[in-house]
């Protein structure tokens, strides 16, 4: 069964205005459309909202009792990477996509996710094949979002920069409004970077790099007949030429791009 927000709205005894706010703030918005017709709330989402409905009236702020309920999603994925379920880990993460969108799902559950399996990694040398399990399974995930079309944008990673899980993530944020996307993927040498430029012509050109030596090899210079956005930790200390921004968040790094489009 299906309900319209208004319909919503009455049964929990919030105002409409509520519900576009924690749809706009926090993802929990309505999860199906009719074709031709306004976005309708499932049973699940509507399960979520009386969730959040409860938090906040005993005085649980919103973005509080948002991130609780979300984070039954995150305890969905962690337990099927526990077990290296790589389809539910996908069908998990594609069901938070469809329900919180690209931003939220990957801000609020995945990186988190990943930063503690990163850390007991690294403390414990055990896990390994659980972030390669669970990078390959979210990448899909997003890869599924892709929008089709022309490229507005060319997505790179930078000379020997293996980790390309980010620019996926990036294609399928842009996808959501739209935006199509050409993704080179990891290890983009300089020369094939530009090369790709010259044929696809496109609008906006983003580089990944986590690791300063990798940023270091980006011929940014040479890429000054397009608009070029960077990101990742491999920036920080790089000074940009005249007109290249650095994006901190996938937030940011959507802003900017579909600013420049």
């Amino acid at each position: 069964m299906e309900w319209s927000a208004g319909a919503v709205a009455r049964m929990l005894g919030v105002s409409p205005t509520t519900l576009r706010t924690w749809d706009r703030r926090y993802g929990l918005g309505p999860s199906t459309r009719a074709e031709g017709k306004h976005r309708r709330y499932s049973e699940d989402d509507v399960a979520r909202l009386k969730r959040m409905v409860e938090l906040t009236s005993t005085g649980v702020s919103p973005a509080s009792a948002a991130a609780t309920v979300v984070s039954a999603g995150d305890l969905d994925f962690e337990a099927a990477a526990a077990r290296l379920d790589a389809a539910e880990m996908r069908r998990v993460a594609v069901d938070l996509i469809a329900r919180h969108g690209v931003v939220h799902t990957w801000d609020a559950v995945l990186v988190p996710f990943l930063v503690e399996l990163g850390d007991r990694i690294a403390t414990t040398a055990a896990g390994v094949e659980v972030e390669h399990f669970a990078s390959r399974s979210i990448g899909d995930a997003m890869r599924a979002s892709a929008a089709t079309g022309p490229p507005s944008v060319l997505l790179a990673c930078a000379p020997d920069e293996q980790h390309s899980l980010p620019l996926d993530v990036l294609a399928a944020a842009l996808a959501e409004h739209g935006c199509a996307t050409r993704n080179l993927g990891a290890r983009v040498p300089g020369d094939a970077l530009l090369s790709a430029v010259t044929v696809l012509k496109p609008r906006v050109v983003f580089v990944w790099a986590h690791d300063r030596v990798y940023a270091t090899q980006v011929p940014l210079t040479k890429l000054s007949d397009v608009s070029v956005l960077v990101g990742g930790q491999g920036w920080a200390s790089v000074t940009l030429p005249a007109g290249v921004r650095r994006a901190d968040t996938l937030g940011t790094a959507v802003e900017t791009i579909l600013n420049r489009i």
